[in-house]
């Protein structure tokens, strides 16, 4: 897939579950106003399309190739044939799923609990764990993903860039002090913004 291209869109048939080989998957959904919200950006190693390849029910956000990616997939009519003669692996299924709950739940309980600057970090840490210190971001991508306006996002990324934490550039984030970002993560007290 190239940079922008569409692999599937709210609402389309859910027949396929697909893995990312490599580059990026950019998993969004749009209100009904035309406001685009991200729910997560997928790397290397990571599976998505797992709801409409168990339930069939259409698919409920897009999946868009952010730079060059490269994919595979497992049909759904296929996935209920290795299942019928390989029951155990509905075990993994149900651990997937456990995992995306609480991937859910993490960021609820982050938007409740956290400040800012805490989430922030976190949301950067974990896009680090996928894609490397060097990360091909938007500060507005970024803003969606931590529950804040890109403005308020800006100023907190300038603070680190002045503090060595950061480098930014055009769509990208670099870290540079892993340790810092470390401990804002750990931060819980709202108030201290």
């Amino acid at each position: 897939m190239h940079d922008g291209e569409t692999l599937f869109l709210k609402g389309d048939p859910g027949d396929a579950l697909y893995g990312v080989r490599r580059g990026q998957i950019t998993i969004t959904t749009t209100t009904d106003a035309g406001r685009q919200f991200t729910l997560n950006i997928l790397g290397p190693g990571d599976i998505f399309g797992e709801l409409a390849l168990l339930d069939g029910h259409p698919r409920s956000a897009d999946a868009v190739a952010s730079g060059s990616v490269e994919l595979f997939m497992i049909r759904r009519s296929d996935f209920q044939d290795l299942l019928k003669r390989r029951p155990e692996i509905t075990t993994r299924i149900i651990e997937l799923l456990c995992e995306r709950v609480r991937f859910s739940s993490e960021r609820l309980e982050e938007a409740s609990l956290l400040s800012l600057r805490s989430r922030l970090a976190r949301r950067l840490l974990k896009l680090a764990e996928d894609f490397g210190e060097e990360i091909d971001i938007t500060q507005e991508e970024l803003s969606v993903l931590v529950g804040a306006g890109r403005e308020t996002v800006n100023r907190q990324l300038q603070k680190w860039r002045k503090s060595g934490a950061v480098e930014l550039g055009r769509a990208r984030v670099k870290i540079i002090d892993i340790r810092r970002l470390q401990q804002e993560a750990v931060e819980r007290d709202r108030d201290s913004q």
